[in-house]
């Protein structure tokens, strides 16, 4: 079975015939064959068609489309959110969706609640059990109780409680853990000011021009430029970045050097840095995510609609009580539809359908002067302090008025008019517990215990092994003494 996680060409493997045959002779003959059986199929189903024999084709102008190959000796296909694998059957792979429609599903991805909540986060895991009974660690979907606590008071003290205890220990690590470098690289103290007290605004992902962390840094530049004016009365923000860039991603490693640029930026102000706190995670990893996702207000899923397969830390997030700002995108679109319209007030941004349409970034920036102020502060000295800096931040400018693929400034003022309600809803503390707990107690569809239940079922074709006490009794039953001590172990 085949299981897509991603739309990316990057993703989407070819590999050179010529180095297959040499260093892998056997199989070049193999995929040669199987290529031949494939082709003739199709001009059987569709003949005289020999540009969508092409467009099928494994090997095609002396590479081997592996994902090609991967679709024809499968028996199953499936995309990991519904948005992810519709696009794979109505456009990434159209023609293979009508040669073998049987072969297609969707499984969306799903996180472990162990991990991410019950381990990850104690103190949060023991206000649900208290209110609920613990049979949610196993079965999620017991989550759903806890909408009836939503609106309790008392609970959202707690809650909230909970949250402020959670950011005193991510604070802590930061300031302990989290190096800070001048340009030379030598570690500096961190001066971050904001305290618990500040809205926690986190994007943890891997940085990749489609999950737009550029988007979020241009809103924390909107942002610097408000507070020298005055134009800002919202609560102090923390915004965290966390996220490793490929080693020949270019672009990716600018963002992060300007993503470092503004936090330096924000350091050197007394002013600002009392508001706004910019910090780069450094050696971001899922240990390090475990303390930053506990304490997060706000999650940033903010991709290009479209480009994201479905995103995981989306759900790890709004388990631990945060509210997401995001687009209709991978599996946002089904977060959205358990949390319902009601407590789901964050959404922005063009729908993947929208961006198929023709966008011109420059009439975005000539026609937004406050936005056209943030995108040239990539080129007018504001940032850059080396001459490495300036040329790498000239060329994201250069992106953003030229092509703008990943559409940024067409997201953008929507995105800054959300970022203005999440600080409207973040000043009533009580209103944002409650739409906190709303999101927690709808997240039961989003455990990995109902994906790999669907992967059985779907896909394997295996059913599940009986429960522990079943297994025993049935090895005590059928076996002699000395084949149950084999089998499970000598008792203690």
């Amino acid at each position: 079975a085949y299981t897509n996680h991603t739309v990316l060409r990057e993703g989407l493997e070819e590999w050179n015939e010529h180095r297959v045959a040499e260093f892998l002779p056997r199989q070049h003959k193999v995929i040669q064959r199987l290529n031949a059986m494939l082709c003739d199929q199709v001009r059987a189903k569709y003949p005289g068609d020999e540009e969508r024999v092409r467009r099928m084709s494994v090997i095609e102008s002396g590479q081997i489309r592996m994902s090609n190959l991967a679709i024809f000796g499968s028996h199953k296909v499936n995309g990991v959110a519904q948005l992810h694998t519709e696009i794979l059957k109505k456009e990434l792979f159209k023609d293979f969706y009508e040669m073998f429609p049987k072969k297609f599903l969707n499984i969306t991805n799903g996180v472990t609640q162990r991990r991410w909540l019950l381990d990850a986060n104690p103190n949060l895991a023991q206000f649900i059990s208290k209110r609920i009974g613990s049979g949610w660690i196993a079965n999620f979907h017991e989550l759903s109780k806890l909408h009836a606590f939503a609106e309790d008071p008392e609970s959202q003290e707690e809650f909230l409680h909970i949250k402020k205890e959670n950011k005193r220990t991510l604070l802590n690590f930061l300031r302990n853990e989290n190096a800070v470098r001048d340009l030379s690289g030598k570690m500096i103290q961190h001066t971050c000011e904001v305290d618990e007290n500040a809205l926690f605004d986190v994007q943890i992902k891997r940085i990749h021009e489609y999950k737009r962390q550029l988007l979020n840094a241009l809103h924390v530049v909107m942002m610097m430029f408000e507070i020298k004016e005055g134009k800002r009365a919202a609560a102090p923000r923390l915004v965290i970045f966390g996220g490793k860039a490929a080693p020949g991603y270019l672009r990716a490693k600018q963002i992060v050097q300007f993503i470092c640029a503004i936090q330096r930026k924000i350091q050197e102000d007394p002013l600002l840095r009392k508001l706004l706190s910019v910090v780069y995670v450094e050696n971001y990893n899922v240990s390090r995510a475990e303390v930053i996702i506990p304490a997060a207000d706000l999650s940033e899923q903010i991709s290009t609609a479209g480009w994201e397969a479905s995103g995981t830390g989306n759900m790890k997030l709004s388990i631990n009580g945060a509210l997401t700002i995001g687009t209709e995108d991978g599996a946002n679109i089904e977060m959205h539809q358990e949390v319902t319209d009601l407590w789901w007030p964050f959404k922005f941004g063009a729908s993947a359908l929208d961006n198929l349409k023709p966008y011109q970034s420059w009439e975005v920036y000539i026609h937004d002067e406050p936005l056209r102020r943030v995108v040239d502060s990539l080129k007018d000295g504001t940032f850059a302090k080396t001459d490495d800096e300036t040329a790498n931040f000239a060329q994201i400018h250069q992106e953003l008025v030229g092509r703008d693929f990943f559409r940024v400034l067409q997201d953008f003022r929507s995105y800054y008019e959300t970022q203005q309600k999440v600080e409207t809803y973040f000043s009533e503390p009580l209103k944002w517990a409650k739409f906190a707990i709303h999101n927690v107690a709808a997240m039961g569809k989003f455990s990995v215990d109902n994906a790999v239940r669907a992967y059985a079922e779907k896909i394997w074709e295996i059913t599940p092994l009986l429960p522990e006490r079943e297994i025993l009794k049935k090895v005590r039953e059928e076996y002699s003494e000395h084949d149950r001590c084999r089998i499970v172990g000598t008792p203690k």
